[in-house]
């Protein structure tokens, strides 16, 4: 389990190989991404559709959130229009290929920014942070990651929080999930005692199910970024994104979008 996040990082580089060098996709072009972009006259970013309050449909069926809102303020800091953008829902498991492969242009899913992650991904600076934290039945008599030794742990693939789980509970029975909502279903049904994720995810759990609570501990820092395909075609990009970045952050906007959907 321990190499599984090494394993995960050469599955991506041998897809992406394989899609470019293999298939060799006809209308690929090394082109600009932020020139595309602006060309074409919107953006399409890659979103979670499962992980509120960042991103998830409304009782009306719309797509709405932290990171709905960030994706807005940056198509209006680069096409000055907030509406001018597609969103593309994507996991954890995909969201790199689908930017690698150019099927969004950005990727705005709570994606920790990470060493590991950056030799294959761009990123942004860091708009937001959150802190690893665990999930457990109302009633359960965990209290801390010291309690989970044999017990059976939900992670999502894709995330951070398995390497940092085994590290911290080498014991652990670490159980993947595809979304959210399974591993809030398996630990509804008893299938898993716990899961580990952000908490800035898991809080809406808890605030929406009197059933399950979030323990208070936190066991990391995870540093949001944006991010993008690795290259020199996203340098004009990354440039853009950081100084959006900054601008919003200037202009109390990141608080905001922070206090409206996570305080």
């Amino acid at each position: 389990m321990k190499k599984l996040g090494i394993i995960c990082s050469l599955i991506f580089a041998v897809l992406v190989a394989f899609y470019f060098l293999v298939l060799k996709p006809e209308k690929y072009v090394a082109v600009d991404v932020y020139e595309d972009i602006m060309q074409r006259g919107y953006i399409k970013v890659g979103i979670s559709t499962d992980s509120k309050p960042f991103g998830f449909k409304n009782k009306e069926g719309q797509l709405v959130g932290y990171d709905v809102d960030l994706a807005k303020y940056i198509a209006q800091y680069l096409l000055k229009n907030p509406e001018k953008v597609v969103f593309v829902p994507v996991t954890p498991a995909n969201r790199m290929i689908k930017a690698s492969t150019g099927e969004v242009d950005i990727i705005i899913a709570t994606m920790t920014i990470t060493p590991q992650r950056q030799e294959v991904m761009g990123f942004s600076i860091p708009y937001d942070s959150a802190g690893q934290a665990l999930l457990v039945k109302s009633n359960s008599e965990i209290t801390s990651v010291g309690d989970l030794s044999g017990q059976n742990v939900g992670v999502i693939w894709g995330t951070t929080a398995e390497k940092n789980m085994l590290n911290l509970v080498p014991t652990a029975n670490i159980l993947g999930f595809k979304s959210y909502k399974d591993a809030y279903n398996a630990l509804k049904n008893g299938k898993i005692n716990a899961i580990t994720s952000d908490d800035t995810i898991l809080s809406g759990y808890a605030l929406d199910d009197n059933e399950v609570k979030l323990l208070p501990k936190r066991y990391s820092r995870e540093p949001y970024g944006i991010g993008f395909k690795k290259g020199k075609t996203t340098i004009k990009l990354k440039e853009n994104l950081d100084f959006a970045i900054e601008d919003m952050k200037q202009k109390n906007i990141i608080n905001r979008i922070h206090k409206t959907w996570l305080d």
